[in-house]
């Protein structure tokens, strides 16, 4: 690929992983040692792939338990690497990063034999005695792009859906967090075998040179900007993707919520709090009347005083943004608002440091509303009823989740059905992404295909349709009208062949299979009482 190909609207586009944006007029680094590095993977990769190596389930299975060994082993080594990239409080590298992937982990480890198992399907008449079923192929050689903003989480997760498939990987953690890619470049390579998965480190230019070598499925987390330039560079090779992407993910408050007011606040600041707000599904905005805003802001000024006591900026339950560009970035859009700062605004440059912020009165059209803010500030625009604030949120790209506060089924009814978005969560905010059953991704511009759990082994899989039939005569004269030369009594014993049967409907296979055993139990007990009469 050339950089005239990595965007439709910039020639010299480059791929900068570090604020999911791109830098213009950068020359695509052709660094001969990078490349070798780069191609002696890949071939390595294939060449296990075509050995069969990660075929064997005890394989993916002996790999998942490495991967956790690796954790375990060095548990706080990830913690430390994470202080150091964010300040991240101890607790949320725990729960948000190590424990979710040795979770996940168990999560496959648990069901990966349910998982590779061929799973059959219904059938029509013309082959109601054949055998068809759907086998899941692992892709083969698998691309997958970390996010800085959850380093462990979002590059150990995909790996694990990657390997629970069958698939060898290379993996290219975020430089941005560097701490976190070191360790990565370090523990990886001691756990997991050399020859199927690779750590690949490097910045903007190492990543646009991957993109030039071909893959057999890609999984990207980041920006919008930057998945529509993954998603070209894949296009020319006609490789799959995966975008885990982003967006402004709205709130809806109202007011029957009540008295529970508080824990409502609690639970949207915390979700948007944590990690300093630099979460893809963080709550980006709330929408609510008036009314509840003046009761949503005195609460949350108790709930932030609760959080951190006298000054946030002191706590340890607080971190940091991830460098000088990003705050810059976060900080520039709060200065341009128009709304007015009702909860904190207290940024340090030197610190990297936002206060959790709140601000009132914003428009459609205010800086803060023009992109996702990424940071731990959170705007309120105010709407008069929940059918306002739906075609609000319809008006802008579909949000990676969507967040709804109220008691009212009618109101949860109406934006399930009217709006639409990766996920919904409803009366909390983050906690639909602890849900291992459930898939994590989004819709239009907030992402392709989703993962987590079993979605995580279909998203690198391929699904397979298998018909297999054999020789029977009996079947074979009942088909053998599909054969020249046509005529119209054959024609019409195709149609009765290939209708849709009453076995296809699934109460009706229901219905006959306890009829079945109902005579069959009824036979039983007949031919009891028979033996019983004739020979006692």
């Amino acid at each position: 690929m050339t950089t005239d190909s990595l965007s439709e609207t910039d020639s010299t586009c480059l791929i900068n992983i570090e604020n999911d944006q791109s830098y213009p007029s950068v020359v695509i680094s052709q660094d001969d040692a990078f490349s070798d590095t780069l191609l002696q993977a890949i071939l390595r990769a294939r060449d296990a792939f075509g050995r069969n190596v990660t075929r064997s389930v005890d394989f993916r299975i002996d790999q998942l338990k490495k991967l956790r060994k690796c954790i375990d082993e060095n548990y706080e080594e990830f913690v430390g690497a994470l202080k150091a990239d964010f300040r991240k409080p101890r607790m949320e590298s725990v729960i948000t990063e190590i424990e979710y992937v040795k979770n996940d982990i168990q999560y496959q480890l648990d069901h990966i034999h349910e998982y590779v198992k061929p799973q059959h399907v219904q059938k029509g008449l013309a082959n109601f005695f054949d055998d068809a079923y759907v086998h899941y192929d692992p892709y083969g050689v698998v691309l997958i792009f970390s996010a800085w903003n959850y380093p462990v989480q979002v590059l150990l997760c995909p790996l694990v859906g990657a390997i629970a498939a069958g698939n060898c990987a290379l993996i290219k953690p975020s430089e941005v967090a560097s701490n976190t890619e070191k360790l990565f470049a370090k523990l990886l390579p001691q756990y997991l075998d050399q020859d199927c998965y690779h750590v690949i480190t490097g910045g903007p230019e190492e990543a646009t040179r991957m993109l030039q070598e071909r893959f057999d499925l890609v999984f990207f987390t980041g920006s919008p900007v930057v998945g529509k330039i993954v998603y070209n560079a894949a296009a020319k090779f006609m490789t799959p993707v995966i975008l885990e992407l982003g967006g402004k993910s709205p709130v809806y408050i109202d007011e029957s919520v009540g008295s529970q007011m508080t824990v409502a606040v609690k639970r949207i600041l915390w979700g948007k709090l944590v990690n300093a707000g630099q979460t893809c599904i963080a709550p980006d905005y709330v929408l609510c009347s008036p009314d509840v805003q003046d009761k949503f802001i005195k609460a949350a000024k108790e709930v932030i005083a609760d959080f951190y006591k006298t000054d946030p900026k002191l706590s340890e339950s607080f971190a940091r943004i991830i460098n000088v560009k990003n705050f810059d970035r976060i900080n520039s859009l709060l200065s341009k608002t128009t709304g007015k700062v009702v909860i904190g605004g207290e940024t340090d440059r030197d610190e990297c440091y936002v206060a959790p912020t709140v601000v009132a009165g914003v428009s459609s059209s205010d800086s803060l509303m023009r992109e996702e803010i990424f940071g731990p500030i959170l705007p309120i625009v105010t709407v008069d009823s929940a059918d306002e604030a739906i075609a609000y949120v319809n008006r802008g790209e579909k949000p990676l989740t969507m967040y709804i506060f109220s008691n009212k089924k009618d109101v949860v009814d109406r934006f399930l059905a009217r709006t639409s978005s990766g996920s919904t969560c409803i009366n909390d905010t983050l906690m639909q992404a602890c849900v291992h059953a459930l898939p994590f991704g989004g819709v239009g511009n907030s992402g392709i295909g989703s993962y987590h759990g079993q979605f995580s082994f279909a998203a690198f899989s391929h699904s397979k349709a298998v018909l297999a039939k054999d020789y029977n005569p009996v079947l074979e004269f009942l088909a053998a009208a599909r054969y020249p030369p046509y005529t119209e009594s054959n024609t019409n014993r195709l149609k009765l062949l290939i209708a849709k049967s009453p076995l296809d409907n699934l109460n009706m296979r229901k219905t006959l299979s306890y009829a079945f055993t109902f005579g069959l139990g009824l036979a039983t007990m007949l031919a009891g009482v028979f033996i019983y009469n004739k020979y006692v």
